[in-house]
């Protein structure tokens, strides 16, 4: 095998399916081997059709689960230079589908850091902003979330899932579209980070008194006071985090 180069079979199992889910689970398995490492930035995979049959799959289902992952960022596929993996800062590391797969198995204390970094940078000043602009449709569900992740706790799914749109009623608040387009990337980080602290032992602490801290703050219509909950919760989340890994 030329120098560079990288068998699939060396670093994944054969997926078994049909059809588009098949094509996701080959996605999810180079993307969780290419960002963990296992294939290295510019690794260059072996031929497709040598690929297609170490995973026994189609040839079309092979190319389209590296179209999924050329379209993140990830791979370039040239003609005769064949498919290489491209470096980390050409990745699309917001998307959910890649925070996914950063999160399938141990993930880089550097990534998890960046995570977290953004989280605070965003987070606070969109806080400050719900404070200002929130409207009664958004301190409503801002209270429906916070009273699900209370009722069903973030070991659930159910509870995650209020996490989740705890962290994206926020950002709606903030009534600015271009914060709002962040709502998914920002609750993908949220719902893995928490189920990554939690993947063999419970949560070190109950991050829901820091939630219900941000959601009066925004409530009473005090922006400091809500950019300063909103930090405290990120850096406290952060710290779970390290402790975690």
């Amino acid at each position: 095998m030329p120098s560079g180069e990288i068998a699939i079979d060396q670093v994944v199992r054969s997926p078994k399916g049909s059809g588009r889910r098949l094509r996701g689970a080959v996605a999810h398995y180079l993307g969780s081997a290419i960002v963990s490492g296992r294939i290295a930035p510019g690794e260059r995979l072996t031929g497709e059709v040598e690929n297609a049959e170490a995973l026994d799959v189609s040839r079309s289902a092979y190319r389209e689960a590296v179209q999924v992952l050329t379209a993140k960022g990830l791979v370039e596929s040239r003609p005769k230079a064949g498919t290489r993996v491209l470096p980390r800062s050409r990745w699309n590391i917001l998307d959910p589908a890649v925070l996914a797969w950063a999160f399938s198995g141990e993930p880089d204390l550097d990534f998890v850091r960046d995570l977290f970094e953004l989280r605070a940078i965003v987070e606070p000043a969109a806080a400050r902003l719900a404070a200002e602009r929130r409207d009664k449709t958004d301190i409503r569900d801002l209270k429906d979330a916070l009273t699900r992740m209370r009722r069903h706790t973030l070991a659930t799914e159910e509870g995650r899932a209020a996490d989740r749109d705890f962290h994206d009623v926020l950002l709606r608040a903030t009534h600015n579209a271009a914060l709002m387009a962040l709502s998914a990337s920002i609750s993908a980080a949220v719902n893995w980070t928490t189920q990554f602290k939690q993947r063999m032992r419970a949560l070190p602490r109950d991050p829901v008194p820091d939630h219900a801290r941000v959601c009066e703050a925004i409530i009473a219509g005090d922006p400091e006071l809500a950019s300063s909950a909103m930090r405290t919760l990120v850096d406290l989340a952060l710290d779970d985090t390290r402790t975690a890994m």
